[in-house]
Parts: C-alpha cells; sequence; structure tokens
C-alpha cells in the first residue's frame, strides 16, 4: 500500500525536504522510508570539491523528517509543527556520496501533547550510516 507522499504529510519543501518515499509506517510510532540522493543537491558541490560527500546534520535531519511523517500521520498530531528540541548519541558510520539511497528507520519512543523523543538510523548497502536519538517539542 503506498503512502503519501512527504509533501502531503510533513510541512518542508524542496530544497530542504530530506525524504522522497515513506515505505511502512505505524502512525505515532515508527516508519521506514529513504531519501535517493542525485548528487545534484546543492550542498555537495561545497562539501566537498573533489569529493562530495553527504554532510551528517543532514543525515540526521531526513530521520527527523521521517520522524516527523510519522507523527504527524496519527490524527492527534496532524496539522501541527515538530522542531527539534536537540539530538544525542549521534554516531556517523560510513560515508555517504551522490547516487547513494539513505534507508532511514525511526521509532517514537515517546510523545505527549507537548513534546516527544525518538530514535532513527540511516542506512546504505545495508551499512550503517548514522544512528541518533531525536528530541521534539511543538510549536
Amino acid at each position: 500500500m503506498p503512502f503519501p507522499p512527504p509533501e502531503e504529510v510533513i510541512p518542508h519543501r524542496p530544497p530542504f525536504l530530506l525524504l522522497t518515499e515513506v515505505t511502512s509506517l505505524t502512525p505515532g510510532v515508527s516508519a521506514l522510508g529513504y531519501w535517493d540522493l542525485t548528487g545534484e543537491e546543492d550542498f555537495f558541490s561545497g562539501h566537498f570539491p573533489g569529493r562530495p560527500t553527504l554532510p551528517g546534520v543532514l543525515q540526521c535531519e531526513s530521520i527527523a523528517q521521517l520522524g516527523a511523517y510519522a507523527l504527524l500521520s496519527d490524527e492527534k498530531f496532524s496539522g501541527r509543527l515538530a522542531l527539534f528540541g536537540g539530538i544525542d548519541k549521534v554516531r556517523f558510520r560510513r560515508q555517504v556520496i551522490p547516487g547513494d539511497r539513505l534507508d532511514l528507520s525511526v521509532t517514537l519512543d515517546r510523545v505527549s501533547t507537548r513534546a516527544g523523543k525518538g530514535s532513527g538510523s540511516a542506512t546504505v548497502n545495508g551499512e550503517r550510516a548514522c544512528e541518533c536519538e531525536l528530541f521534539f517539542a511543538f510549536s
């Protein structure tokens, strides 16, 4: 069963939409998805010339966008705006380059009407690229 495109669920838009598709969803609990990196993204030209590398902070952001998708898919939170409150236990394990598909996974561990916490990871070809814990607050 296909899920709505990210633009129909989360408020992010290009050039800052870092989620291509959601492939699995338990609303308000967890999600799987991915971000296809075409190599045409502007940040690759400056990070780093001659050796383009996806910035780690954007890996965390793509995981957070998937988390927002899972959260806002729950009708209790639909239409709300979840903002970063913090990131903990971040680890980057491998380089991510143009042409890679960043497979994303997120689980929302605690959610209240004001804030929440989740954890997620990103992989490329089954190799862990990033893992982190995310904290968010509703605006």
